[in-house]
């Protein structure tokens, strides 16, 4: 009987324990889903032989098209369903980007005009960057830019993976910290070269009692993914100027 009563009582607390967690509005936030490492793309359709012989096509200035790519079967919190299954997933809903982050973009040196990427013209298989070539190809455009978006969790010193849940009512006295990383590739329509990499990365830090509500820490990820972005964007300038000084004055390969 008095083991009864001990499980009895043990089962009433945790009962207690679940009734004061609701009552003080304990909540959950999913993490969203990881990036794409965007400079190794090319290589899923080809060997080392093959990627060695590629060659710039493209005359600068160039039109361009853009695509965000996310880890296949990607989710976050504003963000509607990611595009395509397979190696990545593309998303077409802007909820880090600006109207003037893609104005700065359009009045790089390598850029004629700009196209965004629509998943009208794409597969719904994707597994390297031929897929998006094709599109672009479809866009009449020369170059394509492929950006992805890496963004990370930690709360005291824990990292908190992609599409994991977080009991945001555990959290009041800790810190955390979320960390994004926005990185872009730039890669020739015609001929799948690439031209070159960038990446940015920022962090916010603040202390659990503002992750309140899972729409508090959405609005933390989404402040570190447009400040990464912002950041990247600058980081594109500079390699824009680069890429239009090496090949500006190559005779477009044939």
């Amino acid at each position: 009987m008095h083991k009864i009563s001990t499980i009895s009582k043990h089962l009433s607390q945790m009962a207690a324990l679940c009734v004061l967690l609701v009552a003080s509005g304990c909540a959950s936030y999913t993490t969203p889903g990881a990036g794409v490492s965007v400079g190794n793309l090319s290589q899923a359709d080809a060997d080392i032989g093959e990627i060695l012989k590629r060659q710039p096509a493209a005359t600068f200035p160039a039109r361009l098209a853009v695509a965000r790519i996310q880890a296949s079967g990607y989710y976050s919190r504003n963000n509607g369903n990611c595009y395509g299954t397979g190696q990545y997933c593309v998303l077409t809903t802007r909820d880090i980007e600006t109207e003037k982050d893609f104005e700065r973009l359009s009045k790089t040196a390598m850029v004629a005009d700009m196209a965004m990427m629509s998943r009208m013209i794409l597969p719904a298989k994707l597994e390297s960057t031929k897929e998006l070539r094709r599109a672009a190809a479809s866009l009449k455009t020369d170059l394509l830019l492929v950006y992805s978006v890496d963004t990370g969790f930690n709360i005291e010193n824990t990292d908190i993976g992609p599409l994991a849940m977080l009991s945001l009512g555990f959290l009041p006295t800790k810190k955390a910290r979320v960390t994004s990383t926005a990185s872009a590739a730039i890669y020739d329509v015609r001929t799948g070269f690439l031209y070159g990499v960038a990446e940015a990365t920022t962090t916010e830090e603040q202390r659990g009692t503002f992750w309140s509500s899972s729409e508090a820490v959405d609005n933390a990820r989404v402040k570190a993914e447009a400040e990464a972005f912002k950041k990247l964007v600058g980081e594109l300038e500079v390699l824009s100027a680069n890429v239009v000084r090496q090949h500006a004055q190559r005779p477009p390969h044939s």
